[in-house]
């Protein structure tokens, strides 16, 4: 594989500060100061048809057994607005997650439709899995084209991208080192190492972790932190594409767990471009969803900033929302602001009572990450911000297996 074989509508890597498009697929070709301030992959709009890009019939296979298969299931099959073909993907069958229709959850909201988008149903149980997917394939793809080994593949997490990252660095045959906070979920901590990828616990929590990163690597290496590659954030808005394929048009609100950022922007990402090649009327409403102990992107909305301050003083037990600081904070505040949609901060225990709520009467696991999207709408109803008629997407942005102590916990506390 040549890291030049990319899709035909891929034009390059545009720089969110400039605005110059790099004719290229390796970030890694591309100077420090560009890298550092953020690149999105950008296509010729024009050139994708529509009808094509819902086919979800094959377009080719390598034949290699680490690839997509001859027909590309899960996120894939949209690789007419992904920068590389399905057929070269490393894959493991990401995306294509259960779009469930919740009546009750309609009822209580006082809206037409809520369906709530199970990506715990992904590989390592995370909507990461989409991300990691495409950016080891383009890391995966420079080192064939190279023909040497890369630098060990690196990212601070709080645990699910550390696992994921894991998970596909070990498909390509790369080293991987997580660097997570020792709050870190043990079932991200041990999958890590199951999946064969190195990890440092660090005393403290998100941003103890993410100094690390230099302070104990004394290599070179490749960062697939979030935005640091801006393939992660491209995988996530492949949520959008299977949105519009599954329900025929796109929703009016997406409420999105929301805290490195990437997935509320990516997913807003997929809708504009569904916009521009004329597969939707009209891009819906996004909603980040943030725990209260730790909203900077919810605060930056309430007072009209283009991007998040730090916030001092993180307090949520939902580890994966506990960015305060975080890289994709300006994108995310773009996101809901351009699509006329809100952010919200919900407490802990709302979010655990969501996440429970929803598993007791939808059947569908949530993880307490996962459980701010319910709340977050809750919230949100209560402040009258559905007029009614709308048809709303809960993302469940990882599975309930990833936090069953949290979970249970909240249930004791109770009494239960």
């Amino acid at each position: 594989m040549d890291i030049t074989e990319t899709t035909p509508a891929f034009r390059g890597l545009e720089s969110r500060a400039s605005g110059r498009v790099h004719e290229t697929a390796d970030s890694a070709a591309i100077d420090d100061d560009e890298r550092a301030r953020g690149l999105d992959p950008v296509y010729d709009y024009d050139a994708v048809d529509p009808d094509d890009l819902f086919d979800p019939a094959a377009r080719g296979g390598s034949g290699d057994a680490r690839t997509a298969p001859a027909t590309a299931r899960g996120h894939w099959r949209f690789d007419a607005l992904l920068p590389f073909p399905a057929g070269e993907a490393l894959t493991a069958g990401e995306g294509g997650t259960p779009l469930v229709a919740t009546d009750r959850l309609a009822d209580e909201l006082d809206v037409d439709a809520v369906y709530v988008k199970d990506e715990g149903r992904n590989p390592t149980g995370t909507v990461l899995d989409r991300g990691l997917s495409v950016a080891v394939t383009a890391v995966a793809k420079r080192a064939a084209a190279e023909g040497v080994d890369v630098e060990p593949l690196v990212c601070a997490s709080p645990g699910n991208a550390g696992q994921s990252m894991a998970a596909y660095a070990g498909r390509a045959d790369l080293r991987s080192y997580a660097f997570v906070p020792s709050r870190c979920a043990f079932s991200n901590k041990s999958m890590t190492n199951v999946h064969g990828g190195e990890m440092r616990v660090v005393g403290g929590r998100f941003p103890d972790a993410a100094d690390a990163v230099d302070e104990q690597l004394a290599t070179d290496y490749t960062d697939l932190g979030e935005f640091a590659t801006p393939y992660r954030h491209e995988g996530a808005k492949t949520v959008a594409f299977e949105l519009v394929a599954d329900l025929g048009d796109a929703p009016d609100v997406v409420v999105v767990p929301t805290g490195s950022g990437e997935v509320v922007a990516g997913v807003h990402k997929g809708f504009v471009e569904l916009d521009r090649v004329d597969a939707i009327d009209e891009t819906p409403r996004i909603v980040a969803a943030q725990a209260a102990g730790c909203a900077p992107v919810a605060a930056a909305v309430e007072r009209g900033l283009d991007e998040p301050e730090p916030w001092g003083t993180p307090d949520t037990i939902c580890g994966e929302l506990e960015i305060p600081d975080p890289a994709g904070g300006a994108a995310a505040v773009e996101a809901v602001t351009e699509s006329g949609g809100t952010a919200v901060g919900v407490d802990d225990d709302d979010i655990l009572a969501s996440a429970v709520a929803v598993a007791q009467n939808e059947v569908v696991e949530m993880g307490a990450t996962g459980g701010a999207a319910p709340a977050g709408a809750w919230a949100l109803a209560e402040d009258d911000f559905f007029d009614g008629d709308e048809t709303v997407v809960l993302l469940n942005s990882d599975a309930g297996l990833k936090t069953p102590d949290i979970l249970r916990s909240h249930l004791m506390g109770q009494g239960i």
